[in-house]
């Protein structure tokens, strides 16, 4: 499957491993920074037949890709995306899928016309605790659920917003919810039911005056089957990453997942006894070296079954959208200090611009 990485940054190393454990052929690169091809071709080692791009759309024409992944920043996912789609191949969108509702629709509208896969890249969802716990879930082992929460307690400094001038944008990224936050919030949704009735939120920049976008968000969510959803995202806190966190409470079932990436199961408590918690707690815990966690390569693996069977991957572009509408919803809350109703409707990150102005 001849594949090409658009995008070379900070999330690349991730898909290129991905890529080449589950011995895909990478054909070609791009970037508009030159030396970042040089030094991921240096570092994973890639071919001098690996060829390198500084224009994507060059690289659609020439290279007669299969599969493409979309790694550059997040304002430039959805136009890309639509012009791989356009060419016939299909393609891994890093989250978020796009910033605005109209362009996620259209991602997804074109993925459907054209017949192509398209994967929005949540790869926690591969996570062995969030399969475990996405298992318990489809057996109803927890019977009613009543609520679940979402933490994502970090930090992010000036040297991070530093490592590319997009960062903390409306125009190119949004804040610490659209960017840090958006796998947990994709996993809360998922896991409570997907369907929801309204969300109230409040958001604010108490620490990084330097950024157009939030540094902190707190949202309540109300689903249409009667549960609640909490999600608690910040980059202040002091002085690096302290945890990042999924709590689901039912009527016969509570569970913590928690570690860097939601990868450990760290409560595990069910009234119907089938499995022992010290067991699972000791089988479904995983150590990555970084908050992106193992979920790639299962990701990339399960894309190109996918592709070969003629079926909808794991994570489908609707996911992307739905993880993406929440947040902006968190938003637009925020902004009117009223409950927003879902469908959220057509709204995007640039419809938010100046809120922390002063």
């Amino acid at each position: 499957m001849r594949y090409g990485l658009i995008g070379c940054g900070r999330i690349a190393p991730n898909h290129i491993e991905a890529a080449k454990n589950c011995g895909i052929d990478i054909v070609a690169i791009c970037d508009v920074v030159e030396s970042r091809m040089a030094e991921k071709s240096e570092k994973f080692g890639l071919s001098e037949n690996v060829h390198q791009y500084t224009d994507y759309k060059q690289m659609l024409e020439k290279e007669n890709l299969q599969l493409t992944a979309i790694c550059t920043e997040s304002g430039k996912h959805a136009s890309i995306a639509l012009d791989c789609i356009a060419a016939g191949c299909h393609v891994i969108i890093e989250k978020p899928i796009a910033l605005s509702m109209g362009d996620a629709d259209a991602i997804v509208e074109a993925g459907h016309k054209r017949g192509v896969v398209v994967c929005a890249c949540h790869q926690n969802r591969f996570n062995k605790s969030i399969r475990k716990i996405r298992e318990a879930i489809e057996e109803g082992r927890f019977g009613r659920l009543f609520h679940g929460a979402a933490h994502i307690r970090w930090n992010r400094g000036r040297e991070y917003y530093n490592q590319g001038d997009w960062r903390g944008t409306w125009e190119q990224d949004g804040g610490v919810l659209m960017n840090q936050c958006i796998h947990n919030i994709d996993l809360l949704r998922w896991m409570m039911g997907n369907d929801i009735d309204e969300v109230m939120a409040y958001t604010d920049n108490l620490n990084h005056p330097y950024l157009e976008t939030e540094d902190l968000g707190l949202a309540l969510i109300k689903f249409k089957n009667g549960s609640y959803g909490l999600i608690e995202g910040t980059s202040n806190v002091f002085p690096s990453n302290l945890e990042e966190t999924l709590y689901l409470f039912g009527e016969r079932g509570t569970v913590k997942a928690g570690g860097k990436s939601v990868n450990l199961i760290e409560e595990w408590r069910f009234g119907d006894g089938k499995d022992s918690e010290d067991e699972v707690k000791e089988m479904y815990h995983e150590n990555p070296p970084n908050v992106y966690g193992y979920g790639h390569t299962p990701l990339y693996r399960d894309v190109v079954q996918a592709i070969e069977e003629g079926r909808k991957p794991y994570i489908t572009g609707e996911d992307g959208r739905q993880a993406l509408e929440l947040v902006l919803a968190i938003y637009r809350s925020s902004l009117t200090r009223t409950a927003v109703k879902f469908p959220l409707g057509d709204s995007s990150t640039l419809d938010f611009e100046g809120q922390f102005n002063g």
